[in-house]
């Protein structure tokens, strides 16, 4: 990236301004502004990440940027975090979204301010930038929503195809660890420890709240715009990457919305596109400032005549855990769902996957398939956080405890731009039962990588509003979504469809194990193939990633990731041990030493669907001078046919005159009622 020395307006910053909110809660606001005696546009992030230090080195890469080009540029902390009064006790509640409103009419009011604002955000920020468009307030003009989601409950870390994600679980424990860290002394005064202590026994556990909701009811409606599309009345711009989670909502945003937007879709894990990896990187806060200069200062950038929907289509590549790059170009469409995709099918035949399938009259070819629990070791993540090693390895140990259709090799190349899907017929010898869905590009050396994938909790087969439990034995029709993806299948590789009945960790097993009877006859594999155009050689490059210098960092311990598979033969138990340490570093203008480490292990043994077990360690610090803190958290998922079994604990210590104490510890046990799940 390059870091820009020269703007066209010098920046003032204010390190912690408190915006009132009509209960008397204040919300802590990091402001950058461009020095100029005139009112100006402004843009807002409001995430509860905490702006001290959370995101600080992101901040300081983006925020100056935009006020050094003409924006008020304000990164809030949601009520509860950072150094914002209260307690935050979830996601997306109508109180988080009141309090945006809020925020947006104090902005409007400033005298340097002129009234124009729009909100920007990544995860959680994108999903409550659509929210709030969605309540309407009148100074916001323009949403940027960046890997965020339209619908909470089937395409968010929760639940995809009404199966219970791991995600949510390694979620709901990052959160728990987020929420034990106090505001600034330096920044709040004596009143840290006391604000401190409110968060800690106020934010309960979110994962308890979010397992007693298995089915798509009013708790996931809430705040999911999808609910309600004409509701947004701002032009939107819906950004994310195929090794993200949140891709399928780009869209349907574009697709469903019926106001000015855009959408673009690169190979990008769960960052920000100017961060992006896998790269290439791309100048997103260049394109950016074209679309606040459009909707915000008024000014004809061209933005709006560029086509609706771009993105990358990827090459083949061999199958790793981590790219860098992602080999690749750019195609785009005017409209969305664009008229030049066209359906591909495919029969599910004896002899793998046809285009047409000669089937003996009178015969059906039935296929059965009862997966291993190890089915999903190598699955990857359901969100790639930072593209290695979290994506999907090598599947062809996947394939040997999975039902596979093969192609013949291409005999030419073939492109597809969408979402598949699986038409299935099938039946079931257990009311319980789940599929997984697996679209892969296999190479002529037998490497198998996977380009798509889907769930479905069969039970859920008419909607996830009101699941029924299967007839064993009784043949029922279900659609497979897959997420969608842009991909290149060169002439001589193969289309492989693979199916199993468990996915874990990446997705909770079924109550007992299944085996699931495919009604070939019944099923078809649908492509959206879009033909290569010439007028995707024309479009215009983007300028590489640029961006103001964030502060100095000093590395005083290196991070490590690490994915580790671990095969107990002796006692037939497999093990996923997810490391993510951040390792020590000291933000050098705030003179703030951070640490933060968590470690997710999931098991199971042998052929027992009792033994799935879920367990996430967080261990997060902050120190300055005598000043320190330390948190750490455990959360433990099991369960029994019938139940899950959660229990969770906290420790805080903190320092004092002789040493670390530990000054308070939490415990929680919850038996939870599986839900058809």
């Amino acid at each position: 990236m390059k870091f820009v020395r020269k703007l066209p307006f010098g920046v003032d910053e204010e390190a912690n301004v408190l915006i009132p909110m009509a209960d008397g809660v204040h919300l802590a606001a990091r402001i950058w502004r461009p020095h100029t005696d005139r009112p100006v546009p402004a843009v807002v992030e409001y995430i509860p990440y905490r702006k001290r230090f959370g995101t600080a080195q992101r901040d300081e890469v983006m925020h100056p940027y935009m006020a050094g080009h003409g924006f008020a540029s304000i990164r809030v902390d949601l009520r509860g975090s950072g150094e914002s009064d209260g307690v935050l006790e979830d996601e997306y509640l109508q109180q988080e979204l009141d309090d945006g409103c809020e925020v947006l009419a104090w902005l409007g009011r400033q005298p340097w301010c002129n009234g124009r604002i729009g909100m920007i955000g990544i995860s959680w920020g994108g999903f409550n930038g659509l929210q709030i468009a969605a309540m309407q307030p009148p100074e916001l003009k323009a949403v940027v929503a960046v890997c965020a989601s339209d619908d909470r409950y089937a395409d968010d870390v929760h639940h995809m195809g009404g199966c219970l994600l791991g995600d949510n679980i390694s979620w709901a424990s990052v959160m728990f660890a987020y929420n034990t860290l106090p505001p600034d002394p330096e920044l709040v005064g004596d009143q840290w420890r006391e604000m401190w202590f409110e968060r800690l026994n106020g934010s309960g556990l979110w994962l308890e709240k979010w397992l007693r909701h298995q089915r798509r009811d009013e708790f996931w409606r809430h705040a999911s715009v999808r609910e309600d599309y004409g509701a947004i009345q701002c032009p939107v711009y819906a950004v994310s990457g195929w090794a993200d989670g949140y891709s399928n909502v780009v869209f349907r945003l574009m697709a469903n919305l019926d106001v000015p937007r855009k959408g673009l879709i690169g190979p990008w894990s769960h960052k920000y596109p100017h961060q992006g990896v896998p790269g290439p990187a791309i100048g997103f806060l260049q394109e950016v400032r074209r679309w606040w200069d459009h909707w915000l200062g008024q000014q004809d950038t061209g933005i709006t005549e560029e086509p609706m929907l771009k993105v990358w289509m990827q090459d083949s590549v061999p199958p790793v855990t981590h790219y860098q790059q992602r080999p690749g170009r750019w195609v785009a469409e005017p409209s969305w769902p664009s008229t030049q995709i066209r359906d591909r099918s495919y029969a599910l035949c004896r002899t793998g996957l046809e285009e047409e399938c000669a089937r003996p009259e009178g015969q059906e070819y039935i296929a059965t398939i009862r997966s291993p629990l190890t089915v999903g070791l190598f699955a990857g993540k359901w969100c790639s956080y930072a593209a290695g090693p979290d994506l999907a390895h090598d599947q062809r140990e996947e394939d040997g405890g999975a039902l596979v259709f093969e192609s013949a090799p291409l005999d030419q190349q073939l492109e597809i731009m969408g979402e598949s899907r699986l038409e299935l017929e099938f039946s079931s010898d257990r009311p319980v039962a789940m599929v997984a869905v697996r679209l892969s590009d296999v190479a002529a050396d037998d490497k198998a990588t996977r380009v798509t994938y889907g769930l479905l909790n069969l039970t859920h087969y008419q909607g996830s509003e009101h699941p029924q439990p299967l007839e064993p034995g009784r043949k029922y029709r279900a659609a497979v979504t897959l997420n969608g993806i842009a991909h290149s299948f060169p002439a001589g590789h193969r289309l492989r469809l693979s199916l199993s009945t468990s996915y874990w960790p990446l997705a909770w097993p079924p109550p007992e194990p299944v085996c699931l009877s495919v009604h070939t006859h019944g099923c078809r594999l649908v492509l959206p193939e879009r033909p290569p155009r010439d007028s995707d050689r024309h479009l215009i490059a983007f300028d590489p990633p640029e961006g103001t210098r964030p502060g100095k960092m000093t590395r005083i311990e290196p991070p490590h990731r690490n994915w580790l598979v671990h095969r107990d033969l002796a006692a037939d138990r497999s093990t996923l041990e997810v490391i993510n340490d951040d390792g020590v570093y000291r933000l050098e203008d705030i003179d703030l030493q951070v640490s933060k480490r968590t470690v997710e292990t999931y098991s199971t043994t042998a052929d027992d669907f009792t033994s799935p077990r879920a367990e996430v360690v967080s261990e997060r610090a902050l120190k300055r001078g005598d000043w320190a803190i330390r948190s750490v958290t455990r959360t433990v998922v099991t369960s029994t046919p019938g139940h899950f079994l959660v229990h969770a604990n906290m420790d805080i210590y903190q320092n004092f005159a002789h040493g670390e104490r530990r000054v308070l510890s939490k415990n929680w046990d919850e038996t939870i009622p599986r839900d058809l799940l």
